[in-house]
């Protein structure tokens, strides 16, 4: 049986971290345009899943462009003070 090389993990990784990330940003916009309690719980949920996904895959990065990173990370922030923002009104 034949594994997949350690890139290409690598590369599902980032797309996982990716995709949540735009999932999160998604449901961030909604939540915080309705001011919905339910949505806004179910984008801190998500945004919490993207932070785990992304931390994961900076802990094992090998080689990768650290500018997905950082710009992973500011997005992630942008989301994290939206949402906080949101919660104080």
């Amino acid at each position: 049986m034949t594994h997949p090389s350690d890139e290409r993990y690598g590369f599902n990784d980032l797309k996982q971290v990716e995709m949540a990330i735009k999932s999160a940003e998604h449901m961030v916009g909604q939540a915080t345009r309705g001011m919905d309690e339910d949505q806004l719980k179910a984008a801190t949920n998500a945004l919490n899943d993207a932070k785990k996904r992304y931390q994961e895959a900076f802990a094992h990065q090998t080689g990768v462009d650290m500018a997905f990173f950082e710009f992973s990370r500011e997005l992630l922030e942008k989301m994290d003070h939206q949402l906080n923002e949101a919660k104080k009104d």
